[in-house]
């Protein structure tokens, strides 16, 4: 068992977006071993692989008894409204906030065999689908707070004793 270590906001590989994964070799079923690894410490929803400091399109989820790994994700259709959603982050350590979320998520990719995979749920799953895929995208929830809440939540980071 390899449980990463999670990189902290301010690391620039989690602002850059990530490469795709082509060729599912033995490096991509050790990525995902380590992430399936990783997100399994209490407490975790989901891991991506730029939290443990790889630039490729992966992550894994441990949201209600659902355990996994999807490659390549893309959000494809989401539902309702957004709505400010209690969240917090691995690499933003300590710090909770109201993030702009949709209530419905759905995503498409595929497993670590290259098969069709399918996400979707609601709730806390969606919010995973979303705040996952958002760190594929180079961004980090702080970035889906309002203004004002934004101005606040850098305020408590630069003030953190990790940053």
């Amino acid at each position: 068992m390899t449980v990463r270590d999670i990189r902290l906001y301010g690391d620039p590989v989690l602002r850059t977006p990530c490469a795709d994964i082509g060729a599912i070799d033995d490096g991509v079923r050790a990525l995902v071993t380590d992430l399936i690894d990783t997100v399994k410490v209490p407490g975790r929803a989901g891991v991506a692989a730029p939290q443990i400091g790889v630039g490729l399109r992966a992550f894994s989820y441990n949201v209600d008894g659902r355990l996994g790994a999807i490659l390549n994700p893309r959000i494809v259709e989401v539902r309702g409204e957004l709505v400010p959603t209690g969240e917090g982050c691995l690499s933003v350590p300590n710090l909770w906030h109201e993030a702009m979320r949709h209530p419905y998520a759905r995503a498409e990719g595929i497993d670590v065999d290259g098969k069709k995979l399918v996400l979707e749920g609601e709730g806390l799953f969606a919010q995973m689908l979303q705040h996952e895929t958002d760190h594929l995208d180079g961004m980090v929830y702080l970035q889906r707070l309002t203004k004002d809440a934004r101005r606040v939540a850098m305020r408590e980071v630069r003030e953190s004793d990790w940053f």
